[in-house]
């Protein structure tokens, strides 16, 4: 099973995530985003597997929101 790590850069680049590194920080904090992967003393990453179910969920969300009840 291969797992891929995700950089700070990439959650913008590679899944569009628009927010800043504090604000995702204040996500993680509040179970509201994946925890990150500490790597080493100054870097972490995301597993990308967490971060598109977390999307997929957002959308999911928008989805029922819009639905003609």
């Amino acid at each position: 099973m291969t797992q891929r790590l995700v950089t700070k850069k990439e959650l913008r680049s590679l899944f569009g995530v628009p927010y800043s590194f504090a604000h995702i920080a204040r996500l993680e904090a509040a179970g509201q985003f994946p925890k990150r992967v500490r790597l080493g003393a100054c870097r972490v990453a995301w597993l990308a597997e967490e971060v598109q179910t977390w999307i997929d969920e957002r959308v999911a969300t928008r989805d029922m929101a819009s639905s003609p009840s």
